[in-house]
């Protein structure tokens, strides 16, 4: 009777450990400065970034395994330095870093997710360019006032493209993961929460479960609270002055950030 007992709660615990769902992250890396490196997993969970696993690269290679409670949005970390999103959802997501940059796939969010990366940093190339564009355009005596005003035109074209862009994907991921993610990475670029015309647009338009979204509601109600203070409608009592520098640039750099060998 005793060894039937032993023998039916472990039927149990395998049964339930099949039912678990589970994440799979195999990477490799051909940038030396990762090789020996600690990796970590962090999320952002009740207002801070915890480590939910770890692992070391190994002769260019690494790999994460663990049961998945939820699907979420993590940043892959060297350190405290983030490298990269990644999306924990079931199936083998397959992670290759080089130096030209990274690479996250083999699974639906995840697919999405950089494809949606590739074509934002395309822009940012774009923009990027016009420095260059401007150089030689100086080197080829063009009028000062001719190249401000095409290069202007150009730079406002991009910025355009990259609004719509960021824009439509979040519109289009309202109900998983992927918007409040891309939400979150373009508004860290704001050193304190603010309304803009993309946000307010955003807002407008989102979903339930967007608007609940723990990140979404707590920036979305800050920047409101800030709106309302630097017009003069409220004054919470003990508020701290808001930083009277200008926000970072409307234009974020490129998604990802990876040490170069």
């Amino acid at each position: 009777m005793f060894m039937n007992k032993i023998l039916y709660a472990s039927l149990v615990v395998a049964l339930f450990a099949s039912c678990a769902r589970s994440y799979n992250v195999t990477g490799s890396s051909s940038v030396s400065a990762l090789d020996g490196s600690k990796l970590y997993l962090k999320a952002l969970k009740s207002g801070e970034v915890r480590s939910i696993d770890s692992c070391d690269v190994v002769h260019g290679e690494f790999h994460f395994a663990g049961l998945l409670d939820t699907i979420r949005m993590v940043n892959l970390f060297m350190d405290d330095e983030s490298l990269l999103p990644v999306v924990l959802e079931e199936g083998d997501i397959q992670v290759k870093i080089g130096p030209t940059g990274p690479s996250v796939g083999g699974t639906p969010l995840n697919d999405s997710l950089y494809r949606f990366i590739d074509r934002h940093n395309q822009l940012m190339n774009r923009m990027n360019e016009l420095g260059h564009k401007q150089n030689q355009m100086i080197l080829e005596g063009i009028d000062e006032q001719a190249i401000d005003e095409q290069l202007s035109a150009e730079a406002a074209q991009i910025a355009q493209e990259e609004d719509d862009l960021v824009t439509k994907f979040i519109e289009d991921n309202f109900d998983n993961v992927l918007g409040p993610g891309v939400f979150q990475m373009i508004t860290g670029q704001y050193r304190f929460p603010i309304l803009t015309p993309q946000i307010e647009y955003i807002m407008s338009k989102a979903t339930n479960t967007f608007k609940n979204d723990p990140y979404v509601k707590e920036y979305y109600h800050a920047a409101q609270e800030n709106e309302d203070r630097m017009t003069g409608l409220k004054e919470p009592a003990g508020a701290a002055p808001l930083p009277t520098d200008t926000v970072a640039p409307q234009t974020p750099a490129p998604l990802t950030n990876i040490p170069q060998p």
